[in-house]
């Protein structure tokens, strides 16, 4: 419903109609119990007053009823029991008390529109038994199935008699109790007289052992030393009628020395972490009942259709799903009382300010010659959005030229204008809020919307300029960009994010990778490094903060997003989503090294700082876990302050369709960003504009301020986690193998290392590129070299983005150094 100010009220989210609403509802529901009660007991004296006459009756005081609620008591019991549902109609009355309460307590979940649906259809069903058994079978004078009950009920025993129509209601019922106790009938399972066995030759092993392939043991598969054991006597030492006692003692010893005890519950179901086993699967299934073992475990087995029986014992007790949440099966999620209440109100505007921005753009488009049909404003927590309609004739461009003049017109700071509004004929012109709405990240995390989010990773970004909570998913992204000016908001963007990630999250479905080179913006989360947190093995601190670290990371992802791939690849899966259902499924192995994978969430606070500091050697792992991570659950949210060009480059905006812009201080940083301007006119704050497949929502950001941030970490860190952090796959860093590159022994130094040498002294240049460029090789293959010079002492050691140092001047000295290299 649309307001004449332009503003939308949704009626979920508005507390005054919702509190107006719910009192109503529940005053009819009372007036209506009471009626009904009170018609039970007056039916037949109030039966006059309504039977064949108009519902106009009701209004004329000449006629009293004796219903408690008087005539309008009697009329909804007359039309709702005798003329309706009966007594059945106590289920409806149920449903409007569920839609008065729902309008009152916000806590109170229930879904309206099946239970409506439910109440309908069993009010129904009811009515028409009642009426059957009430009605047709042993006639009441009550209504107990109504007018509903009693049409229905005759039909059917019209058209399959009275036999019929009860065979068809108690079908009716029994069905119904199944699918709602979710049973299932099972077919009585007859056991078959066991035979007694038949102990004239070798046929009592075949019997007894069904096949060669079932058992490996020869002492059991030799027939002539079964038949002259003890157990079984030769067939010409026996009686030809044995007593029945002794034939079953000694069927019963023969059952204990070809049934040993079975190893079947020794099948290992996927566990957690640390433990590991064979599955059960379809195909290995066959398998280990053929060959009697498993991997190199031998199995005795029994008779061949017991063992099938007991295979798909074992196949029902694993088809429940493995539950990846049982090494922390006690863990709680955050509470929302660990957030602070920022403004949980509706928004109010002033109507004076909203009139006069109105009338003040339309007078400025007149100046211009301008002529407009329409304006329809939008209030948002932040800014407003004016929709104009312009006469027929009016060029976009003129309305988009003019937007500095409507700035000063309005006195305003931040006007934008979007021409044209994409999939409206509008022109939009956004105006700043003198008085601007504080979104709270409570208010966000306890909406409909985000709470029933069917998403991967849904994360709470803030309002739109329509007062609409926007949750986005992550997975979909599948990579998030943010820049903005320093104090516009990008940082508790990134809280909000990590935020509304642990608290949809339980900590085996999510992991976090966090970079602070600022090494303070991100310490909050150093509380959770057992729950949520990944890092390199052995390393000090959780949180990357080093330069160097920083660039082994990146790797270590790079390895762990090949391992997944060999998972995914081994599995015939696509996509993580498919990986974890089919393990969850218990259809892949952890002896195969199969096991549950979490998402993986890295996020960069400061880019800009790690380009100056690392360049190629941070770009290129980024780039590639861009280029490929999302289909193995790996995803990046890099921030930085400095959107420009050697920053933010091309390649890893190609990779990055999901960004966020911030304020900036410039139409060229917003374009860098966005690819559009815009950002340069946000007011700060938190305003920000999200471009998502080609289109630029703006957005104010939920607030969550750090002491609300750390009150979420303190609940999540003092509860039991994982004894370490998440472990990424070691990568060896270069700079500690140094010494073994090519100081010590020759025989490890790479083939072109003299050659290099000569070129860096040559060129006065230490670099990897050169040796790129010069020798024709890859940047891996010239890294090493580098290094490898470095070792031998021929350049200086890594600063940063400087170049390294070439401690040789000339060649011949360096050719002095080659000689007692190859001399060592």
């Amino acid at each position: 419903m649309e307001q004449s100010n332009g503003e939308n009220w949704r009626f979920w989210e508005n507390p005054t109609l919702l509190t107006g609403t719910g009192t109503l509802v529940l005053v009819i529901a009372a007036a209506w119990i009471l009626g009904l009660g009170s018609y039970a007991m007056t039916w037949k004296e109030d039966q006059s007053l309504f039977h064949d006459r108009s519902w106009l009756h009701l209004f004329q005081n000449d006629q009293e009823a004796a219903n408690w609620l008087g005539r309008f008591g009697a009329f909804l019991g007359h039309w709702t029991v005798y003329r309706g549902w009966g007594v059945s109609v106590l289920l409806l009355w149920f449903w409007v008390l569920l839609l008065g309460l729902k309008c009152l307590f916000t806590e109170f979940k229930v879904n309206l529109l099946s239970r409506g649906v439910e109440a309908l259809w069993m009010a129904s069903a009811l009515s028409v038994t009642f009426s059957f058994f009430l009605h047709v079978v042993w006639p009441q004078a009550f209504p107990w199935g109504g007018a509903f009950g009693n049409f229905v009920a005759d039909w059917i025993c019209g058209f399959v008699g009275r036999v019929g129509a009860g065979l068809s209601l108690a079908g009716y019922w029994f069905a119904w109790y199944l699918i709602r106790s979710e049973k299932r009938l099972q077919w009585p399972e007859w056991k078959k007289a066991t035979p007694p066995p038949d102990l004239t030759g070798p046929s009592i092993s075949e019997e007894l052992l069904n096949s060669e392939e079932l058992l490996n043991s020869e002492e059991l598969l030799n027939s002539e030393e079964l038949q002259h054991s003890e157990a079984i006597p030769d067939s010409e030492e026996l009686p030809e009628q044995v007593e029945a006692a002794e034939l079953d003692a000694l069927h019963e010893e023969l059952e204990a020395e070809v049934d040993p005890p079975m190893v079947v519950h020794s099948l290992d179901m996927p566990l957690e972490q640390g433990n590991s086993g064979p599955v059960l699967t379809e195909e290995s299934d066959a398998d280990w009942v053929k060959t009697g073992k498993i991997g190199d475990m031998e199995v005795a087995l029994p008779d061949q259709e017991e063992v099938i029986a007991d295979a798909h014992t074992v196949a029902l007790s694993e088809s429940e799903l493995y539950d990846h949440k049982l090494d922390l099966s006690g863990y709680r999620y955050p509470t929302l009382d660990l957030l602070a209440e920022h403004a949980q109100g509706k928004f109010q505007i002033n109507p004076t300010e909203l009139e006069a921005n109105k009338d003040q753009i339309v007078v400025t488009l007149k100046q211009y010659g301008i002529e407009i049909d329409k304006i329809k404003a939008t209030v948002g927590p932040t800014v407003t959005l004016y929709e104009v309609i312009p006469a027929a004739g009016v060029r976009i461009s003129r309305i988009k030229n003019l937007e500095d003049d409507i700035a000063l017109s309005l006195a305003a700071l931040g006007i934008r204008i979007i021409a044209p509004m994409p999939g409206k004929g509008t022109v939009g012109i956004e105006v700043p809020n003198q008085n601007k709405e504080l979104v709270g990240m409570r208010g966000m995390l306890a909406s409909d919307r985000f709470v029933t989010a069917d998403m991967e990773l849904p994360i709470a970004l803030g309002k739109t300029i329509s007062n609409e909570i926007y949750v986005a998913d992550l997975t979909k992204m599948p990579h998030l960009l943010m820049a903005g000016a320093t104090g516009q908001g990008k940082s508790v963007g990134i809280n909000s994010i990590l935020v509304s990630l642990l608290y949809k999250k339980h900590p085996s479905e999510l992991k976090l990778v966090l970079v602070d080179p600022k090494k303070v913006e991100l310490s909050l989360f150093r509380r959770i490094e057992k729950h949520f947190l990944a890092c390199l093995p052995e390393s000090e601190d959780a949180i990357v903060t080093d330069t160097r670290q920083v660039v082994q990371t990146m790797n270590a992802l790079g390895v762990e997003m090949d391992m997944r791939y060999d998972l995914l690849k081994d599995a015939q899966v696509r996509n993580l989503v498919e990986y974890n259902a089919k393990f969850r499924k218990r259809r892949l192995s952890p002896s195969a090294g199969h096991r549950y994978l979490p998402y993986i969430v890295v996020v960069i606070d400061e880019f800009a700082d790690l380009i100056m500091t690392a360049g190629k050697e941070i770009e290129f792992p980024i780039t590639r876990l861009a280029q490929l991570a999302r289909a193995v659950g790996i995803h990046l949210i890099v921030a930085t302050q400095r959107p420009s060009v050697n920053i933010i480059t091309g390649t890893i905006k190609a990779n990055f369709p999901a960004r966020i812009a911030f304020k900036v201080s410039s139409k060229i940083d917003s374009r860098t960003i966005l690819d559009t301007g815009g950002a340069e006119q946000l007011v700060g704050r938190g305003d920000m504009l999200l471009s998502l497949s080609s289109n630029v929502i703006r957005l104010q950001c939920a607030f969550v301020d750090t002491p609300e941030v750390e009150a979420v970490c303190d609940f999540i860190g003092d509860q039991n986690g994982y004894p370490t952090a998440f472990q990424l796959p070691e990568v060896k860093d270069p700079e500690s193998e140094k010494g073994t590159a090519g100081d010590g022994d020759s025989t490890t130094r790479d083939a072109l290392f003299e050659e290099a040498a000569r070129m860096v002294v040559q060129y006065q240049q230490g670099s990897t590129s050169l040796l790129q460029r010069r020798m024709t090789i890859g940047y891996a293959r010239a890294g090493r070299l580098i290094d490898q010079l470095e070792a031998a002492g021929i350049v200086g050691r890594f600063e940063g983005s400087k170049p390294r140092e070439v401690l040789y001047t000339d060649l011949h000295h360096l050719e002095d150094r080659l000689r007692q290299l190859k001399e060592m």
